[in-house]
């Protein structure tokens, strides 16, 4: 094969096994979310580079090293989406939904960056998630919280799960720790990374979320952010945390769960695994009630979070078809054309049908065995006659004759 005819560095094809995972992933977080009143929506993958540049901020990581950003041929200057929020805030504002308060979305697709590529980390991957937008109260932050749980929960994979939480406190509590952080850092510029450094000038607060072994050497005596919280912002967080009792859904506070961009306030969490080694993270989102405001819209609330559909799929055993595979094999000529009949028949019934083209009986039973049939219909010229099909049940190894006209219903009941 020629070599410039592999799938982009980073980037991989979703065979069927896979992308059953991913349907069903997807599916059941869409179902889910329903269920708290979050309404699907779509954006587009392409957006204006500026987007990011005033959500993100240039000093990001994801701005500054991983944005997919080009100027198309009538020069506009545009990227292909790193993240989901920030198209919805777009949408929010493009759109006039700011007279439809309180709004809950979801949304899901592919996502692009230019990471270094590991396992549960690509370049081009999906998304799943959720945001409320409009209201500032604590109440918020749990049904979200709630949400993303019983996800969780109904896919089956919390066994390795934890729910880490933090609050960044308010506008006043993040001003006071700001001051302090760059009084720190400031008397030990000489041990930071060079992108701390930079950090130091234009968000301080970034730093925090640095991966430099000497940063994070010099965080262990960092001041800590919950002494500088405000009473209304220690209120906020009382009760996040009651009302996760209350839920009973487990988490642990970490203090050392940040984020570092402006516009976040309050609620900060991340549902981690310890299943996937080195991108323990699955679920991850928090409190933003300045992006609106910063994109130069209202002040608008929000809270949300998205979760990594290619780390979730790997922590799912492999996922048959919810529906089970009827094979069926036509024996000689006649039997070929009326096996494409029926089988379309059986389909308008609901029933899923794979049919035996070619090979003996012997190879084409294989195939079906190979597929997970439950049964297998066999057509043959003496069958065809008498108006029946022979049908195999492969589960329990069981053998009868059935009425074509009969036989959706037979089949139906095998299940």
């Amino acid at each position: 094969m020629s070599q410039n005819l592999k799938a982009v560095k980073g980037m991989r094809d979703l065979l069927p096994e896979l992308a059953e995972k991913f349907r069903y992933i997807e599916s059941t977080a869409s179902s889910t979310a329903g269920l708290y009143g979050f309404n699907e929506i779509r954006t587009p993958i392409l957006e204006p580079t500026a987007l990011f540049l005033r959500s993100l901020g240039d000093t990001s990581d994801i701005v500054s090293k991983e944005m997919y950003r080009f100027t198309d041929h009538g020069g506009e200057d545009l990227v292909l989406r790193p993240e989901g929020t920030a198209g919805v805030a777009r949408a929010f504002l493009c759109e006039g939904l700011a007279q439809h308060l309180p709004l809950k979305l979801c949304y899901q697709g592919p996502m692009f960056r230019r990471e270094r590529p590991q396992r549960g980390r690509y370049r081009q991957f999906s998304q799943f998630g959720v945001e409320l937008l409009g209201v500032e109260k604590p109440q918020a932050d749990l049904e979200v919280l709630a949400c993303g749980y019983r996800i969780l929960k109904t896919l089956g994979v919390l066994g390795t799960v934890t729910l880490h939480l933090n609050t960044i406190g308010d506008q006043a509590s993040r001003q006071d720790y700001r001051e302090k952080l760059v009084s720190y850092f400031s008397e030990r510029k000489s041990e930071l990374s060079k992108d701390s450094l930079d950090r130091l000038e234009k968000n301080p607060l970034r730093i925090l979320d640095s991966k430099d072994p000497s940063d994070i050497a010099l965080l262990k005596e960092a001041p800590k952010l919950h002494a500088s919280l405000s009473e209304d912002a220690k209120t906020f967080f009382n009760e996040v945390t009651e009302g996760l009792k209350l839920l009973g859904i487990p988490f642990e506070v970490d203090e050392r769960l940040v984020r570092g961009l402006d516009y976040y306030c309050h609620t900060v969490f991340e549902f981690t695994t310890t299943a996937l080694g080195a991108q323990s993270a699955i679920l991850a989102g928090g409190r933003y009630d300045g992006l609106i405001s910063d994109l130069g819209g209202p002040k608008t609330p929000g809270v949300g979070w998205a979760f990594g559909v290619d780390r979730l799929a790997e922590l799912l055993p492999e996922r048959q078809s919810e529906l089970a595979v009827i094979s069926l094999i036509p024996l000689g000529q006649e039997a070929e054309m009326k096996a494409v009949m029926i089988a379309e028949d059986l389909r308008g019934q609901g029933l899923r049908v794979e049919l035996g083209y070619s090979g003996n009986l012997a190879k084409r039973m294989k195939r079906a065995d190979k597929l997970g049939s439950q049964a297998v219909v066999i057509l043959g010229s003496d069958e065809l006659i008498k108006g029946l099909a022979t049908v195999k049940n492969l589960k329990l190894g069981t053998q009868s004759e059935v009425s074509i006209s009969s036989l959706g219903a037979h089949l139906k009941s095998l299940s």
